[in-house]
């Protein structure tokens, strides 16, 4: 019995399909294992979102061949799509599969016998365009992440991921209430529904079959499942009648993450976003005057080509005056084959300097911190609901509540995976909730 290890780099998107493949292997008969126990085979799963995901995938290839020396490495994911022969020059691996090809790889690699070349498996991302592959991540991390979407039609000017995972496509809701019976069934409490562009959601075969109120609706319905979580959805996408349902819901918990990425119109115009901030304004005033506990998240990216200290600081004032509870803060890294990439190679941009990019940054890691310590001080001395984790750490485990809380409590191993109604009490040294009770 061959033994395999995964590693998976990126969003919950990425994790969810790790763990549907890693299944596969099971169902073949092969040994899961964790990355240090030396697997016969490394499966990387990248991510290529920014240059630092590209550098941290050849990191984990060095890694594994220092574990495993003559164990099989292969990658997938969206820098294999991108990058295939750049990956495969990387000294170490064996193979490279596309966004095609990743869910063929136990059949195309034929028991992943290393050969003098490195194998490259990499189509067309056209070719991806027309299928669409279940997935769901399960006994990895106490939430499971259902994957309801693919692909992105935006062709924002800053992204790849259309290059890496191709246009906009969607399982049907019939076959995500399958998958979501089938979890239903399992001791998982806690399901997030996962995409690139979840808001999107409904096309199939090139055309709008259905729409994502509607599997929001339909999976509200499911017995068995005790919570479900929205992953990031586009402003624009997240209509009043998707905030009105979620307020009202059975399950679904009051946290939205919503990418802003700037807070100035001309950079959004820049970035070819399909909203202005005024949209946003409202989107958070909606969601706020129906559910006032409700968390929101926001992306944000820093230093993009042309935005100036004024550009910047409209971003930050935006922020901070916003009713929001945390901030993903990325530091814009130029991307080969984008619209902004090109757009400051032809110095048509004014491209921002390095240490500028990271004073602004830092600047917002400060802001989210102080949004987030000020969402929780307003949730303190007051009752929610929390699901344990099971990580352990100096004899404490972590929760989050619905809305998104984290919380620290004294382990308990009865606790695990458990839903438990708590008093958020205090927020210790390490910014997180104490709770003071447990019942």
């Amino acid at each position: 019995m061959k033994k395999v290890a995964f590693y998976t780099l990126g969003c919950k998107l990425n994790f969810s399909e790790t763990s549907s493949i890693s299944r596969m292997f099971e169902k073949k008969g092969y040994q899961k294992v964790e990355f240090t126990e030396k697997p016969d085979i490394f499966i990387i799963n990248t991510c290529s979102v920014t240059e630092n995901a590209d550098k941290k995938c050849k990191k984990i290839v060095k890694e594994a061949r220092k574990i495993s020396p003559d164990a099989f490495v292969t990658i997938i994911g969206c820098y294999a799509q991108l990058k295939p022969q750049e990956i495969a020059e990387i000294e170490g691996v064996d193979a490279v599969l596309g966004a095609a090809e990743k869910f063929q790889l136990i059949d195309l690699l034929d028991g992943f016998v290393r050969k003098p070349q490195t194998q490259i498996f990499a189509s067309d991302i056209k070719t991806a365009n027309t299928s669409f592959n279940d997935a769901y991540s399960f006994g990895d991390r106490t939430r499971t992440f259902l994957k309801v979407q693919d692909g992105c039609n935006y062709n924002c000017s800053f992204c790849t991921i259309p290059l890496a995972r191709g246009k906009s496509r969607s399982n049907t809701i019939e076959n995500i209430l399958l998958s979501a019976q089938e979890i239903a069934k399992t001791d998982t409490k806690e399901v997030v529904l996962t995409g690139v562009n979840i808001g999107d959601f409904g096309i199939i075969d090139g055309k709008r079959e259905e729409y994502f109120v509607d599997l929001v609706r339909q999976i509200d319905n499911i017995e068995g499942i005790e919570r479900l979580r929205i992953s990031s959805i586009e402003p624009n996408l997240l209509t009043n009648e998707i905030i009105e349902f979620v307020a009202d819901s059975k399950r679904f918990v009051p946290h939205f993450h919503i990418p802003l990425q700037s807070g100035s119109n001309k950079i959004l115009k820049l970035m070819r976003r399909r909203y202005v901030r005024e949209l946003y304004v409202e989107r958070v005033n909606k969601i706020k005057a129906l559910m006032p506990n409700c968390c929101i998240g926001v992306d944000v990216i820093v230093g993009f080509p042309d935005e100036t200290d004024e550009d910047f600081l409209d971003t930050y004032n935006f922020l901070n005056e916003l009713d929001i509870s945390y901030l993903h803060v990325f530091t814009y890294s130029e991307r080969e084959n984008t619209h902004a990439a090109d757009i400051s190679k032809e110095n048509k941009a004014i491209v921002v300097p390095a240490h500028t990019r990271a004073e602004r940054s830092k600047m917002l890691h400060i802001l989210s911190e102080k949004k987030r310590r000020k969402f929780y001080e307003e949730n303190l001395n007051k009752t929610a609901t929390v699901l344990f984790e099971k990580s352990i750490e100096n004899n404490l485990m972590e929760g989050f509540t619905e809305n998104y809380i984290r919380v620290v409590a004294k382990y308990d191993p009865l606790l695990i995976n458990e839903l438990k109604k708590v008093h958020l009490h205090a927020i210790n040294a390490e910014g997180l909730v104490e709770v003071e009770e447990i019942f």
